[in-house]
């Protein structure tokens, strides 16, 4: 990792980098995700099935697209045991977290006869994708799956892709079935996508697509948009840690490794005010290189988003924080407390040598599907509010209405709107 003085031109120059990962500047791939989408859209399963073949290397059908109740049980008998316990612990623990997110709608009434609220209402078919192929993530499904059941919503599509044998991994459908799912489709990238977004004869249209894949994935999800709703745009995964000389380096060495280690194009940065910190934790990530299994992505990862940054004071380390905006922020000082106090941009925030990242992507409750590449600034996780819609409920008697008839009539007429006016005035015409 590179160690850098921390100022404006070295944030500049990392803020540029950082924005090099964006899906928004892979458009080489946009011509080809558009004619996948394109396809599907109009040729329904002949598409979808094509694509899986040429993609995926097995042949699927309407016979077989779905995952049986057989392949389920099936899943279960493979699982290990486990394995099977910490996918229902971590259950319950994401269901708790996520019930305290859950609106009401609400209603306000006043003496004059005016009633105004706001009515809250699940969405009725949500689509999520999890991707498959060489790695299964489990928690993926248990993150998107758990809020959308805590809002309401009554069915839940799920498409993952299925390996060369036509399978899809155990543990990815167990963690489906403990979590909730109505149905499993066997379909990845883009093709799933427009799936979803436009329903073929074996997959179902659905309201919303939510869910982490990879660039085509991505692509597609921002062209469906309109079509359907989506979560985000993700980008690769990043992590940040703001630390003081009371933090240790081997725990912010494995910290940053815990997130370099998803692929080359994940970030790890940390920014401290103390030098010596630094070189040691530079140290220990060099010791860990030696004994873990991903070295090669772990080193290109480093070598291209991996910076140590050293700051003069905690809150030039914050500011960097917050115009960096990261997906991850762990808080390793003397009272992370107070310095949380001044983060407005982040992802999902870690506070203490304790509260490593990996608790929050597997574990502790709150949601690993954050907002990267600096769109923290302006998202949030995803929650159960993302699985909702809020309809205005506005209702006025007579008495009301006729005390601010005039007014309304005025502001219609304003603008060159005599009809609105009309729908006003009739009401008190003799």
């Amino acid at each position: 990792m590179k160690i850098i003085k921390l100022n404006e031109t070295a944030k500049k120059g990392l803020l540029s980098d950082l924005l090099k990962r964006s899906p928004n500047q892979y458009t080489q791939y946009e011509q080809k995700v558009a004619e996948i989408v394109d396809q599907v859209k109009q040729n329904g399963d002949e598409a979808l099935f094509q694509y899986t073949l040429e993609f995926d290397k097995t042949k699927i059908n309407q016979e077989n697209i779905r995952v049986s109740e057989a392949e389920i049980e099936e899943a279960y008998q493979k699982i290990d045991g486990e394995l099977l316990r910490v996918i229902r612990a971590a259950i319950k623990n994401i269901e708790a977290y996520h019930i305290l997110q859950k609106r009401n709608s609400w209603f306000d009434s006043k003496e004059n006869g005016v009633i105004l609220g706001q009515k809250i209402t699940p969405l009725a078919t949500v689509g999520v994708y999890v991707p498959g192929g060489k790695a299964a993530y489990p928690s993926s499904v248990l993150m998107n799956v758990i809020p959308a059941k805590v809002a309401g919503v009554k069915r839940i599509v799920m498409t993952t892709p299925p390996g060369k044998d036509g399978k899809v991994n155990p543990g990815t459908l167990v963690a489906a079935k403990e979590a909730g799912v109505s149905e499993i489709y066997k379909a990845g990238g883009a093709q799933a996508v427009a799936a979803l977004a436009f329903g073929t004869k074996s997959v179902p249209k659905v309201d919303k697509i939510v869910g982490p894949g990879n660039i085509f994935v991505a692509l597609a999800k921002k062209m469906v948009y309109g079509n359907v709703s989506i979560d985000s745009i993700a980008g690769p995964s990043e992590i940040l840690v703001l630390a003081d000389e009371t933090a240790n380096p081997r725990y912010i060495a494995a910290d940053l490794l815990s997130q370099a280690e998803h692929d080359e194009l994940a970030s790890a940065i940390l920014i401290t005010t103390d030098p010596s910190l630094a070189s040691a934790v530079q140290r220990e990530i060099k010791v860990f290189l030696e004994e873990l299994s991903r070295r090669e992505i772990l080193e290109k990862s480093l070598e291209n988003y991996g910076y140590i940054l050293i700051a003069d004071t905690m809150q030039d380390a914050v500011d960097a924080a917050n115009d960096i905006a990261s997906e991850h922020l762990e808080i390793v000082t003397k009272d992370p407390f107070a310095v949380m106090t001044k983060i407005q941009n982040a992802g999902a925030i870690f506070l203490g040598e304790y509260s490593s990242e990996p608790l929050g992507d597997y574990f502790a409750g709150p949601n690993h599907i954050l907002p990267t590449n600096g769109t923290a600034k302006f998202f949030s996780p995803l929650s159960v509010d993302d699985f909702i819609k809020k309809s205005s409920v506005i209702s006025y008697s007579r008495e009301a209405l006729e005390a601010v008839h005039k007014d309304v009539e005025l502001f219609a007429k304003a603008e060159g709107l005599t009809a609105h006016a009309n729908s006003i005035a009739v009401r008190f015409q003799k």
